[in-house]
């Protein structure tokens, strides 16, 4: 994967439960990492003809992978385009270098199309 490719900056974000001092719980998304991916948007390549049969995945993500970090599906991709849940991580060719993450849109709900 060339640098030249990889043109998108996401967050990496995990949201963990805080307790305040009156013992009430919330949530707070965390960031674990800023990097720079590729990102490949589903289209009609073979690639994603492939996956239409077995998934509903929106977006193909690839960025270097960063020690000390596991990326796991409870991880959310923030980028300027939207947010997106990590639906499947794989190690591209095994050799520990590239992170290639399946991820969907997150819409919140409630809010309409108009």
């Amino acid at each position: 994967m060339s640098f030249g490719k990889m043109n998108t900056f996401i967050d990496l974000l995990r949201t963990e439960q805080v307790t305040d001092p009156e013992g009430f719980r919330t949530e707070r998304e965390v960031i674990l990492a800023s990097v720079r991916a590729y990102r490949e948007g589903r289209h009609g390549s073979e690639r994603w003809a492939n996956r239409a049969a077995f998934t509903d995945d929106t977006d193909l993500f690839r960025f270097r992978a960063i020690p000390g970090l596991p990326i796991t599906t409870d991880i959310v991709i923030a980028c300027p385009s939207g947010r997106f849940g990590i639906t499947s991580v794989e190690d591209v060719k095994g050799r520990g270098m590239y992170v290639e993450v399946l991820a969907k849109e997150v819409k919140p709900s409630g809010k309409s199309n108009r």
